[in-house]
């Protein structure tokens, strides 16, 4: 089979399978929140003080990507010694378990077990890495950024349903036995129709495979040799500033919505479908179109730039309404801006070494996912005020696009 003929036979399952695991992602993401916020429908004590949900609600966050931290570069390695098929399927097995565990501690109000559920994803968590890796490789430098700005398409069209669809499913308003963790049940029930899909549909992409030590702290051996290579120091520090930047502003908008204009799940839903709907207009067009003409390397210091000046203004409105006009705005940069960098990460290394060089990066994001809850929990706690973090995710993407404009680019590198 020829590397078009590959392509072809792999992209669409691979696109499928991100944008069911997205919709999954996309469906909880008004309803963590809320089971910490909303006094009316919270697992915590209604006499619990504001700055301790703060403080909870940011390790409960937090403990996703810090088990991916450990799980996603030892996935990565294990797909370039068994393939990519095999590691995929086990991380959306993880993850199906996750939510059903989840869905039953919701309705226990068991904080431990709502921790646990969702740690054994988060460490089986590297299904995206992986997807990287297996459009790599069926990917030339003309089709990278294309392809990659697909899998963006698909994480859109997750966002632009799952939110609005979470919303929906829980509320007892519309149907009487819907609660706060029918989009739980519902999402495990998505995981196990991919799982399904992804066995009977996804032809193994990885043409050549390689033997890769295996070891559950390689995600340290990762940041370690990230700083230590020359031609890998920069541009993942600029990957781990930017991503903390953004997820300062992903896990802590919906606290912000919720505590200063009074948000419902349906509401959050609404508008992050919204935004899921720029998101596609933007990797499923704008991003194709461009790739091929211009060289991500001269995207980025506009696409990164624009997200931080964007971020900055999401606290001015005083209506809410405001936020359908700027939020669009953060989708079309951050749409720009994701595939075009993971693009100038992967051309860092061969044909061989995707599934490895992806895997740091996978590193980098997690760790730059992992620390933001945390602060941005204690941030909030201490000043009783959830516009901080949104301060901060504006400074952080500033200073990667920084690093990125002032030193990257200036080393001449692929």
């Amino acid at each position: 089979m020829n590397q078009l003929e590959k392509q072809k036979n792999s992209l669409w399952p691979i696109f499928l399978t991100v944008f069911i695991d997205m919709l999954g992602v996309g469906i909880i993401i008004p309803i963590v929140p809320t089971l910490f916020f909303d006094l009316d429908t919270s697992i915590l004590p209604s006499d619990m003080a504001e700055s301790t949900r703060y403080i909870l609600y940011g390790f409960l966050i937090a403990s996703y990507p810090f088990m991916q931290f450990f799980g996603a570069p030892v996935l990565g390695a294990l797909s370039d010694r068994h393939g990519r098929k095999p590691l995929i399927l086990i991380s959306l097995v993880g993850t199906l378990i996750g939510y059903l565990v989840f869905a039953q501690a919701v309705n226990s109000h068991n904080l431990i077990i709502i921790f646990l559920a969702r740690m054994l994803p988060g460490f089986t968590g590297g299904n995206i890495s992986i997807i990287m890796s297996a459009l790599s490789d069926v990917s030339n430098e003309k089709t990278r950024v294309k392809n990659f700005g697909l899998v963006g398409m698909a994480f859109g069209l997750g966002f632009v349903i799952g939110p609005a669809l979470g919303g929906v499913l829980a509320d007892s308003e519309r149907v009487s036995w819907f609660s706060m963790s029918t989009p739980f049940l519902f999402t495990a029930l998505l995981t196990l129709i991919n799982i399904i899909f992804l066995h009977f549909n996804f032809r193994e992409t990885l043409a050549q495979k390689r033997d890769t030590v295996i070891n559950f702290f390689t995600g340290f051996k990762n940041i370690g040799k990230s700083f230590k290579t020359p031609h890998l120091r920069v541009i993942f520090s600029s990957v781990l500033l930017y991503s903390m930047g953004f997820a300062f502003y992903t896990q802590f908008f919906s606290v912000y919505l919720i505590q200063k204009f009074n948000y419902s799940p349906s509401q959050i839903g609404m508008l992050y479908g919204w935004v899921g709907i720029w998101l596609i207009i933007t990797q499923g067009g704008i991003v194709r179109r461009m790739s091929g003409k211009i060289a991500s390397k001269k995207v980025l210091p506009i696409s990164m730039l624009g997200v931080s000046i964007v971020l900055a203004t999401l606290l001015v409105p005083s209506n809410p309404m405001y936020f359908y006009f700027i939020n669009p705005l953060i989708a079309v940069f951050h749409g720009m801006t994701s595939p075009n960098m993971t693009s100038v990460v992967s051309t860092q290394a061969g044909k061989s070494f995707q599934g490895e060089i992806l895997g740091i990066n996978q590193s980098m994001l997690s760790l730059g996912n992992f620390f933001p809850p945390i602060l941005g929990g204690f941030i909030s706690a201490f000043n009783g005020n959830s516009s901080y973090p949104l301060m901060a995710s504006a400074l952080f993407v500033l200073v990667a696009w920084g690093l990125f404009v002032g030193v990257f680019l200036k080393q001449n590198l692929p």
